[in-house]
């Protein structure tokens, strides 16, 4: 398919930055929490304090330092020059002013960057920050506080209409609730280059996270160089993507996607990030997600069944094999990996290892009676504890997914918690560190909202207040145990992110979220205070070049019409509950303009805009929302709703073509081709007419393979049913569907309904027949008059 619907302009769009109110400033320490910071000694509300992550403790003041280029910087030792030098490089960046060092233990007006080991006691990652008219100081125990103190003075930096900077006089004292505070970065589906790697470390930066976990390896793609193991990237680090994406336009010939780090951009990337005070875990993974090594190195696989780096998705039954070769090889690759990586963790995986192939070979049963191994999870535990001891002796300390709970571990390794917060309860209670990573709540290649406007994505919707209000501690876990967490982290896996701006639209602001909670006292964390510092946050990322979602800033709209009276009600909000001001002239809305309070009755022809607000400021561009009697009788892919009890798992997918540029995408239940209409009314309605496609099903569901669902074709090619008061009503419609979709990779269906048809109804439509290696995908559906 070649035609796209709509292209989603990836730079941003106009959000302006809005001075907050900061929540009042109670802090004491969490009990949960290593954090020495004392308790503030006033709970004053601080005007135009919009910091994020919110500090432990602040204390306001009288007046203002004034910054300018002439403001001297004060460093005593190469620790604190170093990141005295990095505090006037982002100030450069974003205020295009650069504040030089100065030689001298004082100076007038200057900013002070100082190490003081007295300050140790509060914690490695504290600080001490002091503003006041005269001067600057920014004091730590250790090099990453005084940097963590430094994002806060920068955050705390604005510039007038006239562009002087301002810092509010007050006194900080602050260390993070948690030691882990995580994102982890996905290369193996879709790969990011250096310099898009070296962009998220500025933004973890200045959101104080202090951890990317790199997964390096997966069935799509292995993406670092292994010397010993050459194929590893020659093979395996390219596929060739689905459909019309993995076809060259110009020759007809396949075309590759290929990508991977040399250990000498490795080295480049480890560095950049230890300078900002973020640790990068690599990920290895085994005994599943193995094709793309399988692929290159087929001796390593349990069958003997060519591989290829895959281009589907999902999860598959490629496994290594059990063979003390295999082994070897995974502790080969460990090992020319450990010196790239001067961190405490390696990450082995262990997730998803569909046990099928296991099961199947005599030879890996042989195996199992060999070590002593009773079942196939026992087998993988083996494997877990051969990596474990190997690490350790280099130095290392394991972790893996909580799938490595399901049989003996080893009492070092440590367990990420993506399947719910069961298996870190469960491996805290065992005695086993834990970082908190569900999948529910802090996975960020779900959607954030229910905009047409959102890119592809995971099902469901993981929108702010959820991902902010996750508690990484479980309530029911004992005081004596809360130790062994050691913090959350957010995932962005990227099977459906094709571009680095769709990746930052997915990661921001939701990461600043998730900063929050692994930065701010469990206190002293407040929803509401955070909406309203977010606006400020926006300004950051427009200063410092960070990417992020409109949508949550954006206006939506639903109408519900009367067509015999020719009006309509019109629903309007936006994701966040920021205020929404909106125009029927089709002027743009302003801070005036009226406020949204309840469905807005028009009489058709109309027409709508509408923007949400904070502060009198507009938060995004104004979204127009037109309205006429032909467009009430259509409905797209993303304002049907997904058929109930019909195996719901919804994706937003994109198509599989051109290979460059803007692609279709929609909305659909891959284990079940249906939408509903509910509510169609069909008084005086001949037909429906439903513009469909054909995208590539590549989706490999293993054990989950049994739910999916098809209807029975009863032609060669399959029907377009439609059934009337849901799926299990009456077929009212069918038309048969063709071999193939038009030359634009879009085909118009009009189906024929009774005559006597009238009233509102719920309508079914869906797709019959198993299309697979290809699926039907509706993109819109209109109802045609008689």
């Amino acid at each position: 398919m070649n035609r796209p619907r709509f292209s989603r302009p990836a730079r941003l769009l106009c959000a302006a930055g809005v001075a907050a109110v900061l929540a009042a400033c109670t802090g004491h320490q969490a009990a949960d929490t290593d954090s020495q910071v004392p308790p503030a000694t006033q709970a004053t509300a601080v005007p135009g304090l919009s910091l994020i992550p919110l500090p432990a403790s602040v204390v306001p003041a009288e007046g203002h330092f004034v910054l300018t280029a002439a403001t001297p910087l004060l460093a005593e030792g190469d620790d604190a020059r170093t990141v005295a030098g990095q505090f006037a490089g982002l100030l450069a960046k974003g205020f295009a002013v650069e504040p030089a060092l100065a030689g001298g233990a004082d100076a007038k007006g200057a900013i002070r960057f100082a190490i003081d080991p007295a300050r140790a006691a509060a914690g490695p990652e504290a600080y001490l920050l002091e503003v006041t008219p005269e001067g600057v100081t920014v004091s730590a125990g250790s090099s990453a506080g005084l940097f963590y103190g430094a994002m806060t003075l920068l955050q705390l930096a604005s510039a007038d209409d006239a562009g002087a900077i301002t810092v509010p006089a007050l006194r900080i004292e602050d260390a993070p609730r948690f030691g882990w505070r995580g994102f982890m970065m996905d290369p193996s589906r879709h790969f990011w280059t250096v310099e898009q790697v070296k962009q998220v470390i500025d933004a973890m930066a200045l959101h104080k996270l202090n951890t990317l976990h790199w997964h390096l390896t997966d069935d799509q793609g292995w993406r670092v160089e292994i010397k010993q193991y050459p194929k590893l990237t020659e093979v395996g680090g390219c596929r060739i993507p689905a459909g019309d994406g993995g076809i060259e336009p110009s020759t007809g010939q396949p075309r590759q996607y290929c990508g991977f780090y040399t250990q000498d951009q490795v080295r480049d990337i480890v560095a950049y990030a230890a300078a900002r005070h973020i640790t990068i875990v690599p990920e290895i993974n085994q005994p599943g997600h193995a094709t793309a090594a399988i692929a290159a190195y087929p001796e390593l696989g349990t069958t003997d069944q060519k591989l290829v780096p895959s281009s589907e998705w999902g999860v598959f039954p490629n496994l290594f094999n059990t063979e003390e070769s295999t082994y070897q090889f995974l502790e080969n690759v460990i090992g020319e990996l450990i010196p790239l990586f001067p961190g405490t963790y390696f990450h082995v995986g262990g997730d998803e290892a569909v046990k099928d192939q296991w099961e199947a070979s005599p030879r890996v049963q042989e195996r199992m009676r060999e070590v002593g191994a009773r079942t196939e999870m026992e087998m993988q535990s083996h494997l877990v504890a051969r990596l474990e001891k190997y690490l350790a002796a280099h130095g290392k300390r394991l972790i893996g997914w909580d799938e490595i709970l399901e049989g003996p571990m080893p009492a070092e390794a440590t367990v990420m918690s993506w399947r719910g917060i069961e298996g870190g309860l469960k491996a805290a209670r065992e005695g086993h560190d834990v970082v908190m990573s569900p999948s529910g709540d802090l996975y960020l290649d779900y959607l954030q909202t229910h905009s047409p406007d959102e890119p592809p994505g995971r099902p469901a919707t993981i929108p702010m207040k959820q991902v902010y209000e996750f508690e990484p501690v479980p309530k029911d876990l004992e005081e004596s145990q809360r130790k062994h967490i050691l913090g959350l982290q957010a995932n962005m896996w990227t099977e459906h992110t094709r571009t680095f701006e769709r990746l930052q639209h997915n990661v921001f602001p939701r990461l600043a979220a998730v900063a929050e909670t692994g930065w701010t006292p469990q206190e002293k964390k407040d929803y509401a205070g955070f909406l309203r510092r977010l606006p400020a946050q926006l300004e950051r990322y427009r200063r410092w070049g960070v990417g992020y979602a409109q949508t949550p800033f954006q206006v939506d709209a639903t109408a519900d019409d009367d067509r015999k009276a020719g009006t309509a009600a019109v629903t309007l909000v936006n994701p966040l509950d920021y205020e929404v001001r909106y125009t029927t002239d089709g002027s743009e809305p302003t801070a005036t303009s009226t406020l949204y309070t309840a469905p807005v009755d028009v009489t058709l022809p109309a027409q709508l805009r509408a923007s949400a607000f904070a502060g009198g400021k507009p938060l995004a561009a104004p979204r127009t929302f037109a309205y006429d009697a032909a467009s009430m009788l259509t409905r797209t892919d993303e304002q049907l709703a997904t058929c109930p009890d019909a195996g719901r798992l919804l994706l937003r997918l994109e198509d599989d073509g051109p290979a460059d540029g803007a692609r279709a995408i929609f909305n659909t239940t891959i284990f079940y081709p249906c939408w509903q209409w509910n509510g169609a009314d069909l008084d005086g309605v001949a037909s429906v007419k439903v513009r469909a496609g054909k995208i590539p099903y590549y989706f490999q569901l293993a054990h989950d393979e049994p739910a999916r669902r098809f209807e029975p074709a009863r032609s060669a090619h399959g029907e377009l049913d439609i059934h009337a008061d849901g799926c299990g009503g009456e077929r009212i419609a069918s038309v048969p569907l063709p071999a193939r979709p038009g030359t634009d990779g879009f085909v118009e269906l009009v189906a024929e309904l009774p005559a006597d048809i009238a009233g509102r109804h719920d309508l079914c439509l869906r797709f019959t027949g198993d299309t697979r290696p290809t699926m039907w995908v509706l993109d819109r559906a209109t109802l045609q008059l008689r």
